[in-house]
């Protein structure tokens, strides 16, 4: 403590209020490390939500006592009760999911409630239904369901309901399997809907066609990871890259075709007719009064007889004809058209280094014809397949190490921060405090190094102050001698006190030193 006092006493003006301001900051520093060190962590508790959903949130956490921060759109709140918070909203059911459901009904009564409104609130309830299902899909963040429902009133036909689905994703887009199931699942839960009558729309994509993929974009990628996977299952990963182009019919078109054969018949109807015919003829003789008594015999007269028979056969023929009706709908491959690049393989050349050369044309042949099969190769259709080997372009260290990233990537923001501001304190504290002791001390060690050398010319009359805390020794000597040890032995001889007090300082400031 002495010490320190003689050390502000020696100090100028200018240096005490060099110290004083190093002092308070440093003091400053400390108290604002401290408070940032023992401020308690903070955790993401929802990040984008709607306002609505944001505004009911932040009023329960209020409610609740525990410090939050408002990020853009995240809320924040302290890490260690982030859990506890989650399952306290979630019990009074925040955020909400969706759209109010059938629990709209429940605070309708029957006193002053007419069926327009009851029908009203019902398909409300119905659409924050529907929506609370659709919101069980891993990439829809928020979902909205209008129903359009005509009311039937008297003799009028009914006409037909539809629907649209409004989705906002995570950034995964909806494909066109989901946008296909919520077509169904909206017209089942609406009687007399159906699939055709209800729209999907992503809010970044458009709307979304649960039908075939005319364009054939789906099939193009399909086919594009089935080669893929041929290719990197030899090759290894990354060393393949597949373009592949699908050109598809988009016009329907209906042929209708008859044609007619006439070397070929047909028959349709045969016919047969039989026909008999038997007649006999009898001359009469002279007729008298004798001829009409009836014991008058009879005259014979001449007698003919005749007979006929006749058989028809009537056979219908017909020309053969063939009647064909082709319909062509959209999505027939017109064109296909696929180019590989493989990467080449590693290969050591005469001075021991290694280099990328291409493949040989045995490997490409038996790699054109894997990809041949993956995909249909039809020559006759205009399809063309090309496979070729070149080296890749290989990454520089430092894009990989920049791609990878360091330690300083993987540390939190506020870790970095602390980590910021203990080397600045620690920097501050050694340049505002050790450098003036460092100082002082250099000082006086110099000081005693040049007490303990002798003087630099023996014609010197006085010896210089040995040191500032001891006295100078006033030493006159007898006769001039150029051996400096004589010279010290004189002066021990005739000034023995103070002698004494000079060695005495000098082991002092040596133990000291050490």
């Amino acid at each position: 403590m002495l010490k320190l006092q003689d050390y502000w006493r020696e100090r100028s003006a200018k240096q005490r209020a060099i110290l004083a301001a190093a002092f308070l900051l440093t003091f400053g520093a400390i108290a604002g490390l401290s408070w940032f060190a023992s401020r308690p962590g903070l955790a993401m508790l929802y990040s984008g939500l709607d306002p609505q959903q944001s505004g009911a949130v932040l009023a329960a956490v209020e409610k609740s006592g525990v410090p939050y921060e408002i990020r853009g759109d995240s809320i924040w709140v302290e890490e260690s009760r982030r859990d506890a918070l989650r399952m306290t909203l979630a019990g009074e059911g925040l955020p909400s999911a969706g759209g109010t459901g059938y629990e709209i009904l429940d605070g309708m009564s029957g006193f002053g409630t007419t069926s327009q409104m009851f029908d009203a609130a019902y398909w409300r309830a119905k659409e924050g239904e529907l929506a609370r299902t659709i919101l069980a899909l891993p990439n829809v963040k928020t979902a909205r369901v209008h129903l359009a429902v005509p009311a039937g009133r008297g003799y009028r036909r009914e006409a037909q309901a539809s629907a649209s689905v409004t989705l906002t994703t995570n950034g995964t887009p909806i494909s066109r399997a989901q946008a296909k199931a919520l077509k169904f699942l909206i017209s089942s839960g609406v009687p007399g809907m159906t699939a055709d009558r209800v729209s999907v729309i992503d809010s970044e994509r458009g709307v979304i066609a649960a039908e075939d993929d005319p364009s054939g974009e789906d099939r193009a990628a399909e086919m594009k990871r089935n080669v893929e996977r041929i290719l990197e299952a030899h090759v290894g990963p990354g060393n393949a890259i597949v373009e592949l182009n699908l050109d598809r019919v988009l016009d329907s078109e209906q042929v209708t075709e008859q044609r007619f054969d006439p070397e070929q018949r047909a028959l349709i109807s045969q016919e047969q007719e039989e026909t008999a015919d038997q007649s006999s003829n009898k001359d009469a003789g002279a007729v008298t009064a004798a001829s009409n008594l009836p014991e008058s015999p009879k005259d014979k007269g001449q007698e003919s007889k005749s007979q006929r028979s006749e058989t028809r056969n009537r056979s219908n023929y017909e020309v053969s004809k063939i009647t064909r009706e082709v319909s062509r709908q959209p999505g027939a491959t017109r064109r296909l058209t696929v180019a590989v690049l493989v990467n080449g393989v590693v290969e050591t050349d005469a001075n021991g280094g290694s280099k990328l050369v291409p493949r040989d044309e045995v490997e490409l042949q038996n790699l054109r014809e894997l990809v041949a099969s993956a995909v249909g190769f039809d020559e006759g259709r205009g399809d063309a397949l090309t496979v070729k080997s070149l080296p890749f372009a290989s990454l520089s260290d430092v894009g990989t190490a920049a791609s990878q990233g360091g330690l300083l990537a993987r540390l939190d923001l506020n870790s970095l921060i602390k980590l910021l501001l203990v080397g600045l304190f620690a920097l501050a504290l050694a340049f505002f405090l050790l450098r003036p002791v460092l100082r002082a001390r250099g000082a006086e060690t110099r000081a005693a190094l040049d007490t303990s050398l002798p003087p630099p010319a023996p014609e010197a009359e006085t010896m210089p102050p040995l040191s500032s805390a001891i006295p100078e020794i006033e030493f006159t000597p007898a006769e001039q001698t150029n051996d400096p040890v004589a010279r010290l032995k004189e002066l021990m001889k005739s000034r023995k006190d103070e002698s004494l007090q000079l060695l005495s300082g000098w082991i002092e400031k040596r133990e000291d030193a050490l």
